[in-house]
């Protein structure tokens, strides 16, 4: 027998073969622990050189939503910032699509659902989603002076967005195996406050888009690994809590973004203070999707509440901070492209 022009005797040929053998039984045992660990259900791992997050980039995409004006469902400004969201998605080659529904709001008024989707790597198994809304709420509730006309929500819908749209366009280049799906979920904004009196209390009635695509998700039995949502991620002096709705269902998958953010010195931001439990999308992915998906969002832990511009006209371009803008899109492409066990 003759090995790289080397004659072995017969010892030699035994103590060969026994290698050889040994050799294949840690492959075979080192693929089961692999298939074994695919199979839990759990994060996997993933690991490619993490792209630079550029802040500026993602300042023009959220002005660019805000200069279409208040993106109100039914609304001209709504439909142009629609086709601007899968149009640029696209030039990112990513496979994007418009999920169109009518639906009823609180107060009876009916509108042209549009959820914009898009697929990064779509026939990956371990998944990804991340989300935000898009929409801006019609009336400004929460200020002193016109409060029936809506605002430009620039931090409140178009600060996450935009941060989502500058991670999108590095996929592409990234080398990452693992898929993304981006969901920028529709009538977020358009729900009832507890106080209304006009109409009778209903469940429900926020975050219709993200509820929409929980029951009919963009595929048929659709999974993802976890869910990260950005809300409120543009203004400035930031803090985000553990959000409690998060810590409920995603305590997990928190605690590792978190103990990531705070290992990028920025503790001082991502604070281990727990909030209230809030209504947002995220609910909804949790609830009827059962994918584990928590939310980053602005909220004030000693005043108990949002940002003080939240729901007023103060919720403009003078509030945006694109440190801000980097801090989020840096962690969540950490933690996207790094590994969430990084």
């Amino acid at each position: 027998m003759e090995v790289r022009g080397i004659k072995l005797n017969r010892f030699a040929v035994i103590i060969y073969v026994a290698a050889l053998m040994f050799i294949a039984a840690c492959t075979n045992e080192n693929k089961k622990v692999e298939q074994s660990s695919n199979q839990t259900g759990q994060p996997k791992t993933v690991s490619v050189p993490v792209p630079d997050f550029n802040a500026d980039s993602a300042f023009h995409y959220l002005k660019t939503q805000v200069d279409f004006g208040p993106r109100v469902p039914g609304t001209d400004a709504h439909e142009r910032c629609a086709d601007y969201l899968k149009n640029k998605l696209e030039s990112f080659g990513l496979q994007t699509q418009i999920q169109s529904e009518t639906i009823t709001t609180f107060d009876r008024k009916k509108f042209r659902l549009k959820n914009v989707i898009a697929e990064f790597n779509p026939d990956a198994k371990q998944r990804v989603l991340l989300l935000a809304h898009w929409d801006t709420r019609p009336w400004a509730d929460a200020d002193s002076v016109n409060k029936d006309k809506p605002f430009d929500g620039a931090d409140d819908g178009a600060s996450g967005v935009a941060v989502l749209l500058e991670i999108a366009r590095h996929l592409q280049s990234s080398g990452l195996t693992t898929g993304v799906d981006i969901l920028f979920a529709d009538l977020e904004d358009y729900g009832q406050e507890e106080d209304d009196r006009r109409f009778p209390q209903q469940q429900n009635t926020w975050c219709l888009g993200s509820q929409y695509w929980a029951k009919n998700p963009h595929r048929p039995g659709y999974f993802a690994q976890y869910g990260i949502l950005l809300d409120m991620v543009g203004g400035v002096n930031p803090v985000f809590p553990k959000e409690g709705t998060s810590v409920y269902f995603a305590s997990d998958i928190l605690n590792k973004v978190w103990n990531i953010a705070q290992n990028m010195g920025y503790g001082q931001y991502f604070i281990n203070a727990q909030s209230v439990q809030t209504t947002d999308d995220h609910l909804y992915v949790n609830q009827l999707a059962n994918i584990k998906c928590i939310d980053i969002v602005h909220y004030d832990v000693n005043q108990q509440g949002y940002p003080p511009y939240h729901h007023t006209h103060g919720d403009n371009m003078s509030i945006i901070d694109k440190n801000t803008l980097s801090m989020v899109g840096r962690v969540v492409m950490q933690v996207v492209f790094g590994g969430i066990n990084s």
